[in-house]
């Protein structure tokens, strides 16, 4: 099964885009070109990027194809929204300019086909994990960015690569329910917002759950050459209906 003809929005997460993955990278320029040009919006909430080191590495092959293929859709009349995740948080106005999308703040609230949604990438609900929440409150202020930019290009990937292995052998130690979002951020993220539902990423454990007549959809990562393959998006057609796909489009339980 496609997705309808008419699918107001589109939502993706957790691709982790780097060149040694070409088949995500070929996955992920299908998707703009067959469904989000199909679309009337698209929403990024996050990870799209294995990690981000900052605007001035835009100039990168594979960073200048990916904003050129954004920038397509842009251009196309469909609006680009970003969230933030954890790995592609220093995203800032020069690629969003080069992309032609929208740089959205967390939480994103928005009414849908009637829907009263909120989007995060949903790493600032994982507050059982109190290591990584200490971390991203340090890395997400202004001043730690500003001191961090500022170093050289290869400094930085260099210091990322180490945080990346540093993180690996700490995810070794934890448990799956330490990394995920905990019931009390998403109850108060939804007194919050006054919504009625939330998409997020982050967590590689897609599913739909239910939290008191409220409906919470988890993003797939994307990972085609997996056995099986992983991946998709979450689409809202008219009338609000909300699927969930696979890679192949297939609309999944």
């Amino acid at each position: 099964m496609t997705l309808p003809a008419r699918t107001l929005a589109l939502f993706i997460s957790d691709l982790h885009l780097q060149e040694a993955h070409a088949r995500t990278v070929d996955a992920f320029f299908a998707f703009l070109e067959e469904r989000a040009m199909a679309a009337r919006a698209l929403y990024i909430l996050g990870d799209l990027f294995e990690y981000w080191a900052g605007d001035d590495d835009l100039d990168a092959p594979l960073h200048h194809r990916i904003a050129a293929g954004i920038r397509a859709v842009s251009d196309a009349g469909i609006p680009v929204y970003w969230i933030a995740g954890n790995r592609d948080f220093l995203v800032g106005q020069a690629f969003a300019d080069a992309a032609g999308m929208q740089l959205l703040d967390e939480p994103h609230s928005a009414e849908i086909g009637g829907q009263k949604i909120v989007v995060v990438h949903g790493d600032a609900q994982c507050t059982d994990d109190v290591k990584y929440m200490a971390f991203r409150q340090q890395v997400r202020q202004p001043a730690w960015q500003a001191q961090f930019l500022a170093m050289p290009l290869a400094q930085r990937k260099a210091i990322i690569a180490n945080l990346r292995e540093g993180s690996k052998e700490a995810h070794s130690t934890k448990t799956m329910d330490i990394m995920d979002v905990t019931p009390q951020a998403i109850d108060a993220l939804f007194a919050a917002t006054g919504t009625n539902v939330l998409i997020h990423g982050h967590t590689h454990r897609p599913a739909l759950h239910e939290h008191g007549g409220k409906r919470r959809y988890v993003l797939p990562d994307w990972e085609p050459d997996a056995e099986p393959p992983r991946g998709g998006w979450i689409a809202i057609g008219e009338g609000g209906v909300i699927t969930r796909h696979d890679l192949d489009g297939k609309v999944i339980g």
